[in-house]
């Protein structure tokens, strides 16, 4: 299961049925949980805690210091759930202490080729980052969002659940929940509709949340007023809440 050619740190810790490939190099305060695979050229450094089945494809970085000028190696951490893969070359840098102190990643989510995921970030469950989509630091990506290839988030953004963003998207404001949005800069341009449908969202459900993205986005409202009136619709349709919670504690204001 460890191959002879891999370089294991006595203080790593790797469940019994962990597979590493040769060259790749596991080092100090690392655990690893059970049916994970590291494929050969991987590099992973701790403090990092890897859940159970994750499949980590060859020369990705995981768990390297950020090269963020203010982190001065204090001890802070990368935590990944379960059954996430993660493709060739992608590099995941842990947190800092002016933040949380940790990167986090969630479970059953698909890490394309050459992603970068800055520190202090969190995805949240069955997420997709395709090819080359970079997050800078402190970046929040809720469940089931998908960015595609080149999408580029600027530190301290938010992308919310269910949201999509089209390929070589520049995010620079929150983008709420279910919305899809593209270019640059990134704007909103309607619901992940066919996303929800896909996801067991039903049509009253998906009508419901397209009268509201019509609330924020074609009457000119701020975005105080569109939350007095999406309140209105929430409780008819509880899967409001969302869109609703993303709009209101977004800190650098939402795409238009």
């Amino acid at each position: 299961m460890i191959d002879s050619r891999a370089i294991i740190h006595p203080s790593a810790k790797l469940a019994a049925n962990v597979q590493v490939g040769p060259w790749s190099i596991i080092g100090p305060e690392v655990e690893i949980g059970e049916g994970t695979i590291v494929d050969s050229h991987v590099v992973v450094k701790g403090p990092t805690v890897i859940g159970k089945y994750n499949r980590i494809y060859q020369f990705s970085s995981v768990g390297e210091d950020t090269p963020d000028l203010k982190y001065k190696g204090e001890p802070t951490r990368l935590v990944m759930g379960d059954h996430n893969i993660i493709r060739e070359g992608v590099t995941i840098h842990r947190g800092t202490i002016q933040d949380r102190s940790e990167t986090t990643i969630g479970s059953h989510n698909l890490i394309m080729a050459y992603v970068h995921v800055g520190h202090d970030s969190v995805i949240g469950n069955h997420c997709i980052l395709v090819n080359n989509t970079a997050l800078a630091g402190h970046v929040h990506i809720g469940d089931w969002a998908i960015l595609s290839g080149y999408t580029l988030v600027h530190q301290f953004c938010k992308i919310g659940a269910h949201s999509f963003t089209g390929m070589g998207t520049a995010v620079g404001k929150d983008i709420p929940a279910y919305i899809m949005a593209t270019g640059n800069p990134a704007e909103a341009k309607s619901i992940n509709s066919e996303g929800l449908r896909r996801r067991g969202f039903s049509a009253e459900e998906i009508a419901t949340i397209t009268k509201a993205y019509k609330i924020v986005y074609r009457r000119g409202l701020t975005t105080d007023e569109a939350l007095v009136e999406l309140n209105a619709f929430l409780p008819e349709c509880e899967k409001l809440a969302p869109l609703i919670e993303s709009i209101k504690n977004s800190t650098r204001g939402i795409v238009r």
